[in-house]
């Protein structure tokens, strides 16, 4: 719990938020914005006791250690995977996200993506905009009712994904780190396995160094020529290199993705293939959603400052 002062308390912001947000937030607290150049540049860091951050900026060693009052940081998001957690661990800072607030959307988007690329909506919509429709038929589309949906990660994300493909008439199957024994849907020893049984496979794993490159050109070449790729994980968890190969080669059919690896900059050689959906890393970019985020991020904040016990702690300050 930080020691009482007469002055508001300053956070430091290392990610946007929407002014809903921010507004309740300059209230209680002083908000400080981290230069371009980094900590380095702030006029005092001595008693900046709490940094946010998302899931995409994170807080590495450097950030972290540069802060010497720094006692919590919280993820505006759900993925943790590039705050430095040992940092964090070593320097006793606690670390929060926004669980659970976001698995409807996201498993939402990635329905959204797999129907789109199934069913070729963006391409239809270009089809009637263009005119085209009035002298030709557009080329028939696949199908999702009745496929083999596999899931790659079955946490809470995963588990809402497998929900809806339910209702679609599908089969399940998924791989997932950790077993998963009261589950009906069918097991797979390794997600190569999954993506051979599979006609859809959809990444919902973790982001994190355990799940780098986790869909790897094996993985890939066993969904096969008539197989669909969807992402709203993280970049890191596909060899990119080698679904570009496959998407160019046909080596499977086509792919709907949420996140790439160093996005926005993304590799120019998606915009040229006609067999993705691209989405700007939208998965849980609704009103409702970054509304309920940033309620759970100012919880996490009100606690600490108030020395209560953090509402979704996944690192805890030790003495």
């Amino acid at each position: 719990m930080p020691a009482a002062s007469p002055s508001r308390p300053k956070v430091l912001m290392v990610s946007s938020m929407p002014e809903w947000d921010l507004a309740p937030m300059r209230e209680l607290y002083d908000l400080i914005e981290l230069p371009a150049g980094g900590p380095e540049e702030l006029t005092s860091t001595a008693d900046i006791m709490a940094l946010v951050t998302s899931g995409g900026r994170g807080a590495d060693a450097a950030l972290i250690e540069a802060l010497p009052a720094l006692e919590l940081i919280a993820v505006y998001g759900v993925g943790y995977d590039k705050v430095d957690l040992e940092a964090a661990s070593r320097r006793s800072v606690a670390v929060t996200n926004t669980p659970d607030v976001l698995t409807a959307d996201v498993a939402d988007m990635a329905l959204a993506l797999t129907l789109a690329l199934a069913r070729r909506i963006v391409d239809g919509d270009a089809f009637v905009r263009s005119g085209a429709w009035s002298h030709k038929t557009m080329p028939l589309t696949g199908s999702v009712s009745g496929r083999k949906i596999g899931i790659v990660g079955l946490g809470r994300i995963g588990e809402a994904i497998a929900h809806r493909f339910a209702g679609f008439d599908t089969e399940i199957g998924y791989w997932n780190r950790s077993p998963k024994p009261l589950s009906s849907w069918q097991a797979f020893p390794t997600p190569s396995a999954l993506a051979a049984w599979a006609d859809i496979l959809v990444v919902a794993v973790a982001g994190g160094g355990d799940t780098i490159g986790i869909v790897d050109a094996e993985t890939i070449a066993a969904l096969g020529r008539d197989g669909l790729l969807i992402n709203i994980s993280r970049g890191t968890t596909i060899d990119e290199a080698a679904l570009l190969i496959s998407l160019e080669n046909g080596g499977i059919a086509g792919a709907g993705l949420d996140v790439f690896h160093g996005e926005p900059a993304i590799d120019p050689r998606f915009l040229s293939l006609g067999n993705v959906v691209l989405s700007p890393h939208q998965g849980s970019a609704t009103m409702v959603t970054r509304r309920a985020m940033g309620a759970v991020v100012r919880a996490n904040l009100a606690a600490y400052f108030t020395g209560e016990a953090l509402p979704s702690a996944v690192v805890r300050r030790h003495s």
